[in-house]
């Protein structure tokens, strides 16, 4: 797979029925609604969790109060974010998967990374920084670059490592989900708050602006 070959790998993402007609496990609870933005020229790339249902709804990767606080941490305004020559967006899972039986959104769909993962990411090799927010992204895309989250890490000890993960090729930022429901997981880690975001910044800031 090559960048050439990308706006055709694009549209076989957006016809994707996988989950609701040949899916692993359950089917897909609603019509299939891949949302993925990314472009050959954007050396940045938020790699999430799943679309939640208001994403679902507008088609617009973190258009939700998740997503100001994400804009927040990376000190960018929603027109940086959302021009997708400047940042990419590629979560887990491209669909919303829906609800568990206590109201709260499903894991990520496992279609999605088998099917288009790999294959998306060796179309962008332009990459040179992946933010891996949520436990998913981080194990996928460490296990790709050869650095594997061990078996039953949090999340706090993976954002921990984010000074050592900054020597992959892309870099990876690893980054705890931006859901208010974090605050209680942010007051426990001040050092996320006091050492990685500055760096984050920093970094957010080299890529966007040379």
């Amino acid at each position: 797979m090559s960048a050439a070959e990308l706006p055709a790998l694009l549209a076989a993402i957006g016809a994707c029925r996988i989950c609701a007609e040949r899916p692993v496990g359950p089917p897909l609870p609603h019509a299939p609604r891949p949302v993925v933005r990314v472009s050959p020229m954007a050396r940045l790339l938020i790699a999430g969790q799943a679309p939640g249902m208001r994403v679902h709804r507008s088609g617009l990767p973190f258009d939700d109060p998740s997503g100001d606080r994400l804009r927040s941490w990376m000190g960018v305004d929603r027109a940086t974010f959302y021009d997708v020559s400047r940042i990419g967006v590629a979560a887990m899972s491209f669909c919303f998967p829906g609800y568990d039986a206590h109201g709260g959104d499903l894991p990520p769909r496992r279609e999605c990374a088998r099917e288009w993962h790999d294959a998306l990411f060796a179309a962008l090799p332009q990459v040179e920084t992946i933010l891996a927010v949520g436990k998913y992204a981080q194990a996928y895309h460490l296990r790709r670059l050869g650095r594997p989250v061990p078996a039953g890490a949090s999340v706090a000890a993976t954002v921990g490592r984010w000074r050592e993960l900054f020597d992959l090729e892309p870099r990876i930022v690893p980054l705890p989900h931006p859901s208010w429901r974090n605050s209680g997981w942010l007051k426990r880690h001040p050092w996320f708050e006091a050492e990685a975001l500055p760096a984050l910044r920093a970094e957010v800031a080299r890529l966007l602006l040379t």
